[in-house]
Order: C-alpha cells, then structure tokens, then sequence
C-alpha cells in the first residue's frame, strides 16, 4: 500500500516525518496521515515523494509489496501471465466452438441435404452429424476449463 511505501522509503532514507515534510512542503501532519492511511497525497505530492526517494511515481503507487529481490518478482509475474494466456486460449476455444455450433446449426435449416451428405461420407459408426457437434461442444468444454482453471 501506498502508505506503507511512504513509511518504509522515509524510514530506509534516515528521513523523520518533519525533514520529510519540509523536503517535500507540507506539513508533518500531512505526512503522518499519509503514512497512516488516513489521506492520500495529491498528484504534484507524489511527484516530489518520488523525486525525492528517487522511484518512479508507478514504483510508489503500485500495490504489491516491494520485493527485496527481482527473483521473486518474476515468478509472480510469469505465473499471472501464464494464467492470461490460458484464459485467452480458453476463450478463443470456446469461442471456435460455440461458432462452429451456430455455423452448424445454420448449415442443417438452410440445406438439409448436406447434413444427409455428411452422414453418408462417415465411416464412424456415429453419425458425421453427431461427430461434429460432439467436436464442438469439446472445444467448449475444453476452452471453459482454461477459463476457470485455478492453479
């Protein structure tokens, strides 16, 4: 959290709340509500926070803890990437397969006879029809279980 940026950078700068606030121009009060969680500094107060603790204004503001080593970091940022591309591929599975269905649905109203043509070209003792919508609903179901997939 912001707040405990605020505290951990003056602390680890030697800074006390009054140096830190005259170094910045505000009050000490401001700097202890800030630090408490009670207020939030304003956009030209960060800019100075963080000119002064020399990060950016992204590195102050970002929500995660501040890692002491990148190693860990990384991982973290790996591991929520590799679930993004897992949802994406999920989606466009699911997508592919719900269209296909549709595609599908509306081949068999408009011509009959191809879905005749289909059947007969099977050598499946399924249906072709049957092997089909069977195909499509498993792209659905596979691409929902990488949307929802939880590690």
């Amino acid at each position: 959290m912001l707040s405990e940026k605020i505290y951990t950078l003056r602390r680890k700068s030697g800074l006390s709340q009054e140096q830190l606030a005259e170094k910045i121009g505000v009050s000490r009060q401001a700097i202890s509500k800030w630090e408490g969680g009670l207020s939030t500094p304003e956009l030209d107060k960060l800019k100075a926070l963080s000119e002064c603790f020399q990060v950016t204004i992204d590195e102050l503001t970002e929500n995660q803890a501040m890692s002491v080593s990148n190693d860990t970091g990384e991982e973290n940022e790996g591991s929520g990437s590799r679930r993004t591309d897992e949802s994406k591929m999920g989606l466009c599975l699911c997508s592919i397969g719900a269209i296909c269905l549709i595609l599908f649905g509306i081949l068999t109203v408009m011509f009959p006879s191809s879905v005749s043509q289909i059947n007969e070209s099977s050598m499946i003792t399924l249906n072709g029809t049957g092997v089909l919508i069977a195909l499509f609903v498993l792209f659905m179901i596979l691409g929902i279980v990488l949307i929802l997939k939880r590690k």
